[in-house]
C-alpha cells in the first residue's frame, strides 16, 4: 500500500475512541433500563409503551438532528453538545435514587436527554468519520477502527456493572460515573481534531440527500441487510433459552459474538483495500448465511456448535459494521455532498433504528401466531427456529443480490 493510502494512526485513534462511550451507553439503554425500572415498581406494560413512544420519536428526529448538525460551528461542537446531554442523561437515568419527583417523570426526562445526546453525538461522529479520510482507500480504516472500538465498549458495558457490585442497581450507579469519565476523556481526544471552519449550510438538505440515486440504492441494501441481522438479535435469547435450553450460556454466546466481530475488523479493512468494499461486504454476507443456516438443525444441548456459529457470525458482523459506513462516505464524496453529510447520517441513523423496530414488529407476532409460547418447550419451537434462522438467511441473500445489482453505482474508482 502506498504511503498516501495509509491513514494517520494517531488521528484514527483520536477519532475512533469516542465510539467507546457511545457503545457503552447503548447497552444499558436497550437492555438494562426496562428491567431496572420495572424492579422499581413501574408497570411493565406501561413501561413498554413509554419506551416504544420515546424510541419512535428518537428515530423520527434523527434526520432533523443530522440536518441541524450540518449547520453547527463544527463536528466537534455537535459531538460535545451531544456528549454533555448524554453524560448528564446517563447519570440521571442510572441513579433514580436522586429523584425529587415521580419516578415516571425522572425516567422520561432522563431518557429524552440520553436519546437526544446519543443521536446527535452518533450522527455528528459518523459524519466526521466520512470527512476525515483524505482518500477513499482510507475510509474503511476509519470505520473499521471506530466499529471495533465500539464493540469493545459493548463488552465493557456488559461486564462492568456486575464486576462493580453484586447488586444491579449499585453496579449501574457506579457504571454511570465510569461512563462519564470515559466520555470526557474521549471528548478531550476529539478536541485535538476540532475543525477551524464552519460546516457549510445548504437549504433543503434532506430533500437533496434523498434525491441521490447512489444513496437510495445503498440505503435499500443497508435496510434489507439490517432487518436480516435485527431479526436474530430480537429472537436470540428466546432461541437460546427454549431451543438450546442453555440460558446459563447467554453471556458466553454474547461475548464470543461481539469479541469475534471486534477481532475481525482488521481483516475486513484489508479485504476492502485488496478487493474493494462491495466484494468484501459480499463475502461477509455469504459467511453469515453459510454459518447461520447450520443453526436450523440445532436442538437442546447444542451449545458448542452454537458457540462456533457465534464466532463465525461475529466475524461476519465486522463486515456489516465496517463496510456500509465506508460505502456511505464514498457515496457522499461522489455526490459532492459534504455540505449535508449530517443529513446523510441522520437518515442512515433513522433506518438503523427502524430496522430494529421492524424486526421486532415482524418476528415476534409471526412466531406467536405460529404457536410458539415463551418458556414452553412443548409449543411450536420449529416456528421459532425457522424465524430465527431461515427467514434472516433469505433476507440476507436478497440483500446480497441487491448489492450486486447496484454494484456499478458503487464503483470505487470514482473519487
Amino acid at each position: 500500500m502506498s504511503e498516501l493510502a495509509k491513514a494517520p494512526k494517531l488521528e484514527v485513534a483520536r477519532y475512533s475512541l469516542f465510539a467507546a462511550p457511545l457503545a457503552m451507553a447503548a447497552l444499558p439503554i436497550y437492555v438494562h433500563v426496562p428491567k431496572f425500572y420495572a424492579e422499581l415498581g413501574l408497570s411493565l406494560a406501561t413501561l413498554g409503551i413509554v419506551l416504544l413512544l420515546l424510541r419512535f420519536a428518537d428515530a423520527v428526529i434523527d434526520p432533523l438532528l443530522g440536518r441541524w448538525a450540518d449547520t453547527t460551528a463544527s463536528r466537534f461542537f455537535a459531538c460535545a453538545l451531544g456528549g454533555v446531554s448524554l453524560g448528564v442523561g446517563m447519570l440521571v437515568l442510572l441513579n433514580p435514587q436522586w429523584t425529587p419527583v415521580s419516578i415516571w417523570a425522572w425516567l422520561i426526562f432522563s431518557l429524552i436527554l440520553v436519546y437526544l445526546g446519543f443521536s446527535l453525538a452518533s450522527i455528528a461522529h459518523g459524519a466526521w468519520g466520512a470527512e476525515l479520510p483524505r482518500i477513499p482507500a482510507q475510509r474503511t480504516t476509519y470505520t473499521a477502527t471506530r466499529e471495533a472500538i465500539g464493540l469493545i465498549g459493548v463488552l465493557f458495558a456488559a461486564a462492568l456493572p456486575a464486576v462493580l457490585a453484586k447488586n444491579s442497581a449499585e453496579g449501574l450507579a457506579k457504571f454511570s460515573w465510569i461512563f462519564v469519565f470515559v466520555l470526557l476523556a474521549t471528548l478531550a481526544l476529539l478536541w485535538k481534531l476540532r475543525e477551524a471552519k464552519v460546516v457549510a449550510h445548504e437549504d433543503k438538505a434532506i430533500a437533496s440527500t434523498l434525491k441521490d440515486t447512489r444513496f437510495r440504492a445503498l440505503l435499500a441494501v443497508f435496510a434489507l441487510n439490517g432487518i436480516a441481522s435485527a431479526i436474530p438479535a430480537t429472537l436470540l435469547l428466546f432461541f437460546v433459552d427454549d431451543v438450546l435450553q442453555a440460558k446459563d450460556w447467554e453471556p458466553q454466546f454474547l461475548v464470543t459474538y461481539f469479541l469475534a466481530g471486534a477481532l475481525a475488523m482488521p481483516m475486513w479493512a484489508w479485504l476492502a483495500r485488496r478487493y474493494g468494499k462491495v466484494i468484501a461486504w459480499s463475502i461477509g454476507m455469504l459467511l453469515a448465511v453459510v454459518a447461520f443456516i447450520w443453526a436450523v438443525s440445532f436442538s437442546s444441548g447444542d451449545r458448542i456448535p452454537f458457540l462456533i456459529v457465534c464466532i463465525a457470525t461475529g466475524v461476519a458482523l465486522g463486515a456489516d459494521l465496517a463496510l456500509p459506513p465506508a460505502l456511505l462516505a464514498d457515496t457522499i464524496a461522489k455526490a459532492n455532498g459534504q455540505s449535508r453529510t449530517g443529513s446523510y447520517f441522520g437518515i442512515w441513523a433513522f433506518v438503523t433504528k427502524a430496522n430494529l423496530a421492524l424486526a421486532a414488529g415482524l418476528a415476534l407476532p409471526i412466531v406467536s401466531a405460529l404457536g410458539y409460547q415463551v418458556g414452553k418447550t412443548e409449543s411450536n419451537l420449529n416456528a421459532l427456529t425457522y424465524a430465527y434462522t431461515l427467514f434472516p438467511c433469505a433476507l440476507k441473500l436478497c440483500a446480497l443480490a441487491l448489492l450486486w445489482k447496484f454494484k456499478p453505482l458503487f464503483d470505487e474508482r470514482l473519487p
